[in-house]
């Protein structure tokens, strides 16, 4: 008999959690305004509402915090993070910053201006939101099968290049200042983006002029995505398969909270000096100098090691597919799920699961409600609160796909957490025809506006 799987790893410390009553979440529901980002974290049971920064570290990253260098300027622990990027991406210029959309604010300082155009598979709410800030726009190239749940596609999250060429067509380059290819791709479910399609994307967009740049937040996921289900690949390492997916691109932003493994940081890596210096001057404005850029030494220490670990295969095959686990779950009890599973999270279809909320009522935000009153669970729409207003016309832009995203900490929970949670959803499945209403805004800021934003029962 083939022996089961079993985590590559020990549990050497615990955090109580602790189980509510459902009379007391819904009461803690209306004080935070029925918006789940308002919700104390004592007030949660098991915490899905995102993947960055709520993971574990490993004893080789505490150790490392403990020798963290916190000179001001040109540190050991700065030194190790350069090291560390430079031999998993290639690229020789590093700008540390305290997160991932400080890295996004820094570098689109340099190269976004208004009314450019950057298309990409699926910008993620601050990517877009950095962007129309700066009263430019974003445009959606992904693959139509993206929008499918239950098309089998392996690698949803890549750019269709009749799409990407139209855009190239379209508008003037000196207004694309680049492409940008997620990896994975959130917005869309988690899903990865084939190698060959970045190369597709670069061998086009040379023929254009236009360059290329990573938001690479979970770009170790996507490399394991690309060893189990892209031909010719199973015998590289992850290291290997990065290293080339960064030789087709001018630069990357990266939020170090997901696959740097650390609760905090991020950073800007690139090719090009003329850009590096003078994204070291926006650096040292809005983050800090260009060696430590709004992080402590030790935590530069520690991503210096969680970038090591976190493009290992032993760590990446526990951490995908606890994720897989839950979402096989969940297509056992029927829930209408994206298909494949995604690297960091389970995504469920809310429009299928809630047909009889209005479009209008946020049947996303109305799932993700209803499950916390369920059983303490808390997730994130990834759905038309989301996706914010038209900056132009302010009407309210309904994405193809409404999910409630399921985000799973890295080396957080156990399997049998996955279970609860399954279970959860299916009782709330279970009841899907009684719920009819959802819910109604009464505040929301110019921008971003699912972080804050307030509502009411309809």
């Amino acid at each position: 008999m083939n022996l089961p799987y079993a985590e590559p790893y020990r549990i050497k410390m615990i955090e109580e959690i602790r189980q509510s009553t459902k009379e007391e979440r819904e009461e803690w529901l209306k004080k935070a305004n029925f918006n789940l980002f308002n919700l104390k974290s004592s007030q949660v049971f098991i915490d899905l509402l995102t993947d960055s920064g709520t993971g574990a570290m490993s004893d080789k990253q505490w150790g490392a915090l403990m020798t963290g260098d916190e000179s001001y300027a040109g540190s050991r622990s700065f030194e190790a993070l350069h090291n560390t990027v430079q031999k998993i991406t290639g690229f020789p210029y590093l700008l540390p910053t305290h997160q991932g959309r400080a890295a996004e604010n820094v570098l689109f300082s340099v190269l976004v201006k208004e009314d450019d155009v950057i298309p990409g598979n699926s910008h993620f709410d601050t990517t877009k939101g950095h962007i129309e800030i700066r009263k430019a726009h974003a445009i959606d190239c992904t693959i139509d099968e993206a929008f499918d749940i239950e098309n089998l596609h392996p690698f949803k999250g890549n750019i269709d290049l009749e799409k990407l060429e139209k855009v190239y067509q379209t508008y003037p380059k000196d207004k694309i200042p680049f492409c940008l290819i997620t990896i994975t791709c959130n917005t869309s479910g988690g899903q990865p983006v084939s190698l060959k399609n970045i190369k597709d994307v670069k061998e086009l967009s040379d023929r254009y002029g236009i360059p290329i740049y990573f938001d690479s937040a979970r770009y170790a996921e996507n490399a394991y995505f690309i060893k189990r289900r892209e031909d010719g690949q199973q015998h590289r390492s992850i290291k290997e398969i990065c290293r080339e997916i960064f030789s087709y691109g001018e630069g990357m932003t990266m939020s170090s909270k997901k696959d740097g493994l650390v609760n905090i940081g991020g950073f800007i890596a690139l090719n090009n000096e003329e850009v590096f210096q003078k994204a070291s001057n926006f650096t040292i404005i809005y983050e800090g100098f260009i060696t430590y850029g709004g992080l402590a030494g030790r935590d530069m220490a520690a991503l210096a090691v969680g970038l090591d670990e976190a493009t290992e295969m032993d760590y990446l095959e526990s951490r995908i597919s606890q994720v897989e686990y839950l979402g096989n779950k969940l297509m056992e009890f029927g829930i209408p799920v994206q298909k494949p599973i995604g690297g960091h999270a389970v995504f469920i279809d809310a429009l299928k699961f809630l047909p009889n909320v209005p479009r209008e009522e946020f049947p996303a935000q109305t799932l993700g409600l209803e499950l916390y009153k369920e059983a303490g669970i808390r997730g994130v729409e990834i759905g038309t609160l989301l996706a914010d207003r038209d900056p132009e016309t302010r009407e309210n832009r309904y994405p193809k796909l409404e999910l409630l995203r399921l985000a799973i900490p890295r080396r957080t929970y156990t399997n049998n957490h996955m279970d609860y949670i399954a279970v959860a959803l299916k009782n709330v499945f279970e009841r899907r025809n009684e719920i009819t209403k959802g819910y109604q805004i009464t505040w929301e800021p110019e921008i971003l506006r699912h972080f804050t934003v307030k509502l009411k029962e309809a």
